[in-house]
């Protein structure tokens, strides 16, 4: 059963990176898009390709613009945010409660 729960535990510990990584990605598009960023830049790309297909879809599904700015960053972070403190805590609770 210690196996189950060192996965679980790994498990968890991975998503909670991960996650915090994908935030840390959407604050940089955030900053970019603030600045005139040069769009052929390596970084500036990949932050462009690393979360536009998933604003897009907030974008598509919550068409929320005041002023001329964006809030899909903001709700991304928010839904990020609530995975963490819901799914990895889940997750480690459910490893705790094995072992």
């Amino acid at each position: 059963m210690f196996v189950v729960n060192n996965f679980m535990s790994a498990v968890a510990q991975l998503l909670d990176f991960l996650l915090t990584v994908y935030m840390w990605i959407i604050i940089g598009r955030a900053v970019i898009s603030w600045v005139n960023a040069d769009p052929y830049n390596p970084i500036v790309r990949f932050l462009y390709e690393a979360t536009e297909p998933v604003l897009s879809r907030i974008r598509r599904w919550l068409p929320i613009q005041l002023g001329g700015i964006d809030f899909s960053p903001m709700l991304l972070i928010l839904a990020l945010m609530f995975l963490q403190s819901f799914l990895v805590q889940t997750l480690r609770q459910l490893a705790m409660r094995m072992g």
